[in-house]
C-alpha cells in the first residue's frame, strides 16, 4: 500500500478500504489491520497483526464473545496455516482489548505482553464481586439513585466478556523496546484512559500503534473510578498527550477505533483543547452549586441511559477533579451527595463555538 505524504496542519484519515470481518488488510510491509465487532454504540475495534520471521504477533484481541471467537478461527484458517501466533500484546486491560488474550495465548501456547499494572488489574477484575460499599457510596455521592445501584448489581460483569487471563506474562516497560520481526518498537506508557496504557512506536517505519490513547474522531473516555475516588486521571492523560509530542509529527497513527491517520501533533492539540473546553463549560454551569449527575447534559449534550451512566459520571468527575486541583472549583458533601461550585468565571469564548461534545464507551 502506498501511504500518502503527511500534510501539516490537519488530521488526515488514511483512505483505505475497511477490512471485512475475518479479513486482514496490509497497512505496511508485515503490518496488517483487522476489525472485530463490538456490541455497543462504538461497534468495532481495530486490531493489528504483525508478521515475524517465525510467526505472528497480535496486538489487542476483541471481546471474548462467540462471534469474535469464530472470526479469529476464520483468520487462523486463512492466514496462520504456515506460521503460528508467537505472542499477543495487549495495550491495556479494557475488555475490547484483552477479551480474547487468555484464549489466544492458551490456543497457541504463546506469551502475553502487557504493562505490569494492566496485567494484574485485569486478573483482579475477572474475579466476580458484588458491589462494594465504597462503590455504592461513590455513585451516591455523584447523585445516582437506587435505580442505578440496582443496575450495577445486575449488569454483565468483566469476567463474562474476558476469557481467563494467562497465569504468566511478559512485562512491557516504559522506555524499553521490543523487537517484532526485523523492527524495534519503543514502548510508551500513557496514563489516564487506563492505568498504564501501552503504545508502540517504530521510528524506522514511522508508525505508532496508539490503542485508545489517541483516536482521530472521538476522545477516549477518561474517568474517575470508584476504586480511586480521589484520582485525577484527566491530569495524567493530558500530560501523556504532551509527552507523545516527542514522536515525529509525520508518524502514521494506528488507533483502536476509526481509521489510521496522519496528523498526530494536530490531533493531540485538538484533544487537549476539547477537554479544556469541557472544563470551561463546567465552570460556567457551576456558578451555583451542582451535583455531578446534573452536569451530564452540559458535557454530553444528550440524555443518557443507565448503560452510559458509569463512564459519563466518571468523565464528569475527572473534569471536576482537574478543576479542583487547579483551585478553580470547590466541593462540599451534604448527606452523602457532592455539590461543586466554581471559584472563578468561565472563559465563555472558549466553548461557545466548540464542537459538539464527543463521548464514547472506549
Amino acid at each position: 500500500m502506498n501511504k500518502p505524504a503527511y500534510q501539516p496542519g490537519s488530521v488526515q484519515l488514511l483512505d483505505i478500504e475497511i477490512p471485512e470481518a475475518g479479513q486482514l488488510i496490509a497497512l505496511s510491509e508485515g503490518i496488517y489491520w483487522c476489525q472485530m465487532p463490538l456490541p455497543m454504540a462504538l461497534d468495532h475495534i481495530n486490531l493489528y497483526v504483525l508478521e515475524e520471521e517465525d510467526g505472528w504477533c497480535i496486538v489487542d484481541t476483541g471481546m471474548h464473545l462467540p462471534d469474535t471467537v469464530k472470526l479469529w478461527e476464520k483468520i487462523f484458517a486463512k492466514y496462520f496455516q504456515h506460521k503460528p501466533v508467537i505472542r499477543v500484546i495487549a495495550t491495556h486491560m479494557h475488555p475490547d482489548h484483552i477479551g480474547n488474550a487468555g484464549w489466544l495465548c492458551e490456543h497457541w501456547r504463546c506469551p502475553l505482553y502487557m504493562s505490569e499494572v494492566e496485567y494484574f488489574v485485569s486478573r483482579s477484575y475477572t474475579q466476580k464481586q458484588s458491589l462494594a460499599w465504597q462503590s455504592e457510596a461513590f455513585y451516591r455521592e455523584a447523585g445516582l439513585g437506587d435505580d442505578y445501584i440496582d443496575y450495577v448489581q445486575n449488569r454483565i460483569g468483566f469476567s463474562q466478556i474476558v476469557s481467563p487471563m494467562p497465569a504468566a506474562y511478559r512485562r512491557l516497560i516504559e522506555g524499553a523496546s521490543i523487537k517484532i520481526g526485523s523492527n524495534d518498537w519503543s514502548i510508551v506508557i500513557s496514563r489516564g484512559h487506563s492505568f498504564a496504557h501501552v503504545c508502540l512506536h517504530c521510528e524506522a517505519l514511522g508508525i505508532l500503534i496508539a490503542g485508545d490513547q489517541v483516536l482521530p474522531k472521538i476522545s477516549p473516555n477518561v474517568s474517575v473510578y470508584a476504586s480511586e475516588p480521589e484520582g485525577s486521571p484527566l491530569s495524567d492523560w493530558l500530560a501523556s498527550l504532551q509527552a507523545l509530542k516527542a514522536i515525529p509529527a509525520n508518524t502514521l497513527v494506528l488507533p483502536a477505533h476509526n481509521r489510521a491517520f496522519y496528523g498526530l501533533h494536530e490531533r493531540l492539540d485538538e484533544l487537549t483543547a476539547h477537554h479544556e473546553q469541557q472544563c470551561q463549560k463546567l465552570l460556567h454551569a457551576c456558578q451555583t452549586p451542582q451535583k455531578p449527575i446534573d452536569l451530564l447534559q452540559t458535557l454530553f449534550g444528550r440524555k443518557l441511559g443507565l448503560g452510559d451512566m458509569s463512564l459519563a459520571v466518571g468523565e464528569c468527575l475527572a473534569h471536576l477533579r482537574l478543576l479542583l486541583d487547579r483551585g478553580d472549583m470547590q466541593k462540599n458533601v451534604h448527606n452523602g451527595v457532592a455539590f461543586y461550585q466554581s471559584l472563578k468565571k468561565a472563559d465563555i469564548n472558549m466553548f461557545e463555538n466548540a464542537n459538539e461534545p464527543r463521548f464514547t464507551r472506549v
